[in-house]
């Protein structure tokens, strides 16, 4: 079963390596069927303490890693971030074509 993501926005930074996100989404009312705002904050884990207030950010299922964390920050502002990051760039960098001086020597 694939994790979830999420998006929202970061509200506290204040903990080491942890972030408070706040997610919201929009719900139909049932009698009146008008849109309703509702949000939840989840703590998420920041492992380089980049994130700050008011970034929006994804966060990603993870196992537990204390008794309130149990999301992992994936992307920030829209850019991969953590080991999704490194492993973004490790891809991009095995995908860059060969040199081509090796190329023109033969």
């Amino acid at each position: 079963m694939p994790k979830r993501v999420l998006t929202g926005r970061i509200t506290s930074d204040k903990m080491d390596k942890t972030v408070t996100v706040l997610v919201e989404r929009r719900v139909m009312h049932p009698l009146y069927k008008k849109f309703i705002r509702r949000s939840k904050k989840y703590a998420a884990h920041d492992e380089a303490n980049l994130c700050k207030e008011g970034d929006v950010v994804q966060i990603q299922e993870c196992p537990p890693l204390s008794k309130r964390k149990a999301w992992l920050v994936v992307r920030r502002n829209g850019t991969p971030f953590g080991a999704a990051a490194e492993a973004s760039a490790d891809n991009a960098a095995s995908m860059a074509p060969a040199d081509d001086s090796a190329a023109a020597q033969a």
